[in-house]
């Protein structure tokens, strides 16, 4: 991507998750000394890899699976494989199991979801998917291009745009019907999920088709050694760039930033990778009053509940297909997945939720340990969930994969508390850092034609409470910190010509 114009002065980034890494990237590229400060004691914020259940196996924190990653337009412009990132495939991208033993599958081999989809009935499924996918998949890096931006911009594409936003602006369940087939229905249903939210509403087609144009072009492919690993290669980038990355500080007010970033005076340009609600923590009354409205009526959705697993002999799918999947969506039909998610929506715990299996080691087996497996699951619950969806989980896994629980060695859990405390942006157990409502998709966090500044001189935004939202893609900052350097080289300009 093209280089800003170099610039004098200094920065601070308050959070080291991929959007504050990219947005320190952008700075420091541009010429500012650049500090991050985190509050954990390794950096990475949903981004992280661990150790949680038996010894040498490997488990991804939050963020299990990159099709944005490798897709997104700036940190494919990094080069990131120069610090040892390696990204890894699985031999079926995406299954989604089905009761009768029958699972829809995707992947980059157009074969996969065609095969999996008419099932020998003649019912020209694998062709209606094809045609529905055509507009995403046939230009695929201009649609990701224009998707990963601020819903209100000057398009670069228009026609690609307008033909994907046609399909994008449908429901959800609306683009499933049009499928027409038992298991693509619920193919596309459990891929348009992850946006945590109903899917019965104008414009929760767009996660589908764009995730499921990912599938079929790049592949959803992990990081080899763990999500970490791409947090290690944007940190080893920025320190290239002489930017530095400082563990251990939270930053609780920001006339304080200056002396934890050890500065003489205070930076030119601090930008925030938190939620709203961090920035009102941070900021405080120095907001002015409709920013500090908005983001105290900024919306949280559904969380997520985590749950690791030791499998001993991996997991005994039904359908042969899914033991090749790298991920799962587990939920059942499109009618169970569409209840659930409204269920939580509306804070109810479903019987069934709806759940995402990560088999992280089919794709990397230096995550595992002989023939003990990491798996990776978390369900859809209500924000805040303070029960225990464990048994649901597991009853959902057992479902499609009788025999499971017999294998399983160690477990190890994280609640929507826990995954708050673990990551302060998690507000409630949300990891997609804000509801997915049709107004916080059009104006996220809060209604504006800049939705990264935060209304004062030299303080902006940059987590995934902006746009273009949720995802280990960097867009969010790498956006926000444009906007940083825009009205910085503006406000230079003006002070000196004398006004």
């Amino acid at each position: 991507m093209r280089r800003d114009r170099t610039t004098e002065g200094t920065a601070v980034v308050v959070g080291s998750g991929p959007n504050g890494l990219a947005a320190a990237i952008r700075l420091a590229r541009a010429g500012l000394r650049v500090t991050v400060l985190e509050a954990a004691a390794t950096p990475g914020g949903g981004c992280r890899s661990e150790v949680h259940t038996a010894p040498g196996l490997l488990h991804d924190d939050c963020a299990g699976f990159h099709p944005l990653g490798i897709a997104s337009p700036f940190l494919s412009s990094l080069g990131l494989e120069r610090h040892g990132l390696r990204w890894r495939w699985a031999d079926v991208d995406l299954a989604h199991p089905l009761d009768g033993g029958r699972a829809g599958l995707l992947g980059r081999d157009p074969r996969l979801v065609a095969d999996s989809l008419d099932d020998d009935h003649g019912t020209g499924a694998g062709e209606r998917w094809r045609r529905l996918f055509a507009p995403a998949t046939g230009h695929f890096a201009d649609v990701v291009a224009e998707a990963l931006r601020p819903v209100l911009h000057v398009p670069r594409h228009p026609l690609t745009l307008a033909r994907f936003g046609a399909r994008a602006v449908l429901p959800a369940t609306t683009s499933a019907r049009l499928l027409a087939d038992e298991a693509g229905s619920a193919l596309f249903t459990g891929i348009a999920a992850h946006g945590f939210g109903r899917l019965d509403r104008p414009l929760t087609s767009a996660v589908g088709l764009l995730l499921g144009a990912a599938a079929q072009v790049v592949g959803w492919p992990v990081a080899a050694g763990g999500s970490a690993a791409i947090v290690d290669a944007l940190v080893a980038t920025l320190e290239e760039h002489g930017g530095r990355v400082l563990t251990g500080v939270r930053v609780t007010a920001l006339d304080a930033v200056a002396e934890q970033a050890d500065l003489d005076a205070p930076p030119d340009l601090v930008l925030l990778d938190t939620a709203p609600a961090g920035a009102l923590q941070i900021v405080g009354d120095l907001l002015p009053t409709g920013v500090r409205r908005s983001f105290t009526r900024f919306r949280y959705g559904p969380a997520a509940w985590k749950v690791d697993l030791a499998v001993e002999g991996g997991v005994p799918w039904t359908a042969e297909g899914c033991r090749r999947a790298g991920v799962l969506h587990v939920g059942g039909s499109t009618r169970e997945i569409a209840a659930a998610e409204a269920a939580t929506a509306r804070g109810r715990m479903p019987e069934r939720p709806f759940v995402l299996v990560g088999q992280q080691h089919l794709a990397d087996p230096s995550r595992s340990a002989g023939d003990v497996h990491p798996l990776y699951a978390y369900a859809h619950v209500p924000n805040g969930y303070d029960g225990d969806a464990t048994p649901a989980v597991l009853a959902q896994l057992e479902r499609f994969a009788p025999g499971l629980r017999e294998r399983v060695v160690a477990t190890a859990v994280r609640g929507p508390a826990a995954l708050e405390e673990h990551d302060a942006n998690y507000v409630g157990g949300d990891i997609a850092a804000g509801a997915a409502t049709a107004r916080q998709i059009v104006f996220r966090p809060r209604p504006g034609l800049d939705p990264y500044s935060l209304g004062v001189p030299g303080l902006y935004l940059c987590s995934a409470s902006t746009p273009p939202g949720a995802g280990v893609h960097g867009m969010s900052g790498f956006h926000a910190a444009g906007a940083a350097l825009r009205d910085l080289a503006r406000s230079r300009r003006r002070g000196g010509s004398g006004d």
